[in-house]
């Protein structure tokens, strides 16, 4: 699927700096980018309204975050047989495509590791400050100052970070140290843990509504909520874990979900999105 940074991304990782969730902003980043492919590319400007009205989003508050998504490259207004709308600006498509294989890919224990090495000198800490936040912001782990962790996975959007620095990527890493004992000092696993259970503790209880506007809203919260999550945790190995690790139940949990409510809530936001009427008011 928070702050964003309000300007256009231009650099490697840069939608992933992005990848919090909370703002108004960012759950219609998660409505465009989990709603507009699959529903045909575009959307009525009272429809895309009406879509964050069924989330609690005022209606002057969805139009500011509509105008936030075009100034940064992730819409472009189009209107369409007369009517005002929004479709995705091409440029987009590869940063949600990149989000798609992050959030719903295949969570597997690396085989293997990449390493990204570098060294700036201190009129260029600026520059190590966005990598060391880009790399965080990938799912990478810090092994010293200047040498940074990923799984395997990550090796081509590492490749892409290494060539925009100027730093050193390395492939097809071992440790030869045990996961169990490197895995504690490359991340923050408490923090990384207290995410998981957040999420097992705010959707656990939760059942599929009667209702497709409440069901599309729920799917959204449910994406909104996950899609940071795989971006701290790139799946780390579980045998390297502690025993009470919840990222395995977390993950069960989400897919559960979405494969309950991701149906229903398309067909919902497919519907609303036409619109051309005016927005009803917030629930």
């Amino acid at each position: 699927m928070s702050a964003p940074v309000e300007e256009r991304a231009t650099e490697p990782g840069r939608e992933d700096l992005e990848a919090r969730s909370g703002s108004a902003t960012a759950v219609l980043r998660t409505v465009v980018g989990s709603t507009l492919r699959p529903i045909g590319g575009w959307m009525s400007a009272a429809g895309a309204v009406e879509l964050m009205a069924a989330l609690g989003v005022p209606a002057a508050t969805a139009r500011s975050s509509l105008a936030r998504l075009c100034a940064r490259g992730v819409l472009v207004r189009q209107p369409r047989d007369g009517t005002a709308g929004y479709a995705l600006d091409p440029a987009a498509v590869p940063m949600l495509e990149r989000g798609d294989a992050r959030i719903f890919g295949e969570r597997t224990a690396p085989a293997s590791w990449c390493l990204v090495s570098f060294s700036f000198p201190e009129h260029q800490r600026s520059q190590r400050h966005r990598l060391r936040r880009t790399l965080a912001a990938l799912g990478c782990g810090t092994v010293a100052d200047g040498l940074w962790i990923g799984p395997a996975a990550l090796e081509p959007e590492l490749a892409d970070v290494a060539r925009a620095f100027g730093a050193d990527l390395f492939t097809g890493a071992r440790p030869a140290a045990d996961l169990a004992d490197g895995l504690p000092r490359w991340y923050d696993l408490d923090a990384i843990g207290a995410l998981h259970t957040a999420f097992l503790d705010r959707f656990g209880s939760v059942r599929a509504p009667t209702d497709d506007r409440e069901a599309f809203a729920l799917w959204i919260r449910l994406l909104d909520e996950w899609r940071v999550i795989p971006y701290r945790d790139p799946g780390l190995p579980a045998a390297a874990l502690p025993a009470d690790w919840p990222g395995g139940a977390s993950a069960a949990l989400f897919a559960r979900l979405h494969a309950e409510l991701a149906g229903r809530a398309l067909a919902f936001a497919a519907e609303t999105a036409r619109a051309d009427r005016a927005p009803s008011a917030p629930r």
